[in-house]
């Protein structure tokens, strides 16, 4: 069975990142030193802490087990565990992109998510 994990990231630097073949990661990413992920129980909120009223965002799934040993589950947030990733996102991990649009609410509308 395949496990999902969660990036939300500013349409054109993900557009960019296509175009590299591989993610190395937003600015706070390349700060902390690992890329931030979340589980679908966890991605919600992580857009209403971190990315309230932005557009132009999407929502990217990936597959966790194509990422390896270099994923790892980090305590953060209130000693919840994140997925963090040490290294940069192969585009082979992608399952799919798909916009996060601000609704009337200013909440981001999410499509459907898989654990």
């Amino acid at each position: 069975m395949t496990t999902l994990i969660y990036k939300i990231c500013p349409a054109a630097l993900w557009r960019e990142a296509e175009q590299a073949g591989q993610f190395d990661g937003a600015p706070v990413d390349i700060a902390d030193g690992f890329i931030h992920f979340s589980t679908a129980d966890q991605v919600m909120e992580t857009a209403e802490k971190h990315f309230a009223g932005q557009d132009g965002l999407l929502l990217v799934a990936l597959d966790e087990a194509v990422l390896g040993p270099s994923l790892k589950y980090e305590p953060s947030r209130g000693g919840a565990l994140f997925p963090h990733l040490y290294g940069v996102l192969p585009m082979s991990a992608v399952r799919w992109v798909r916009p996060l649009p601000v609704g009337s609410d200013g909440k981001h509308v999410f499509p459907p998510l898989e654990p």
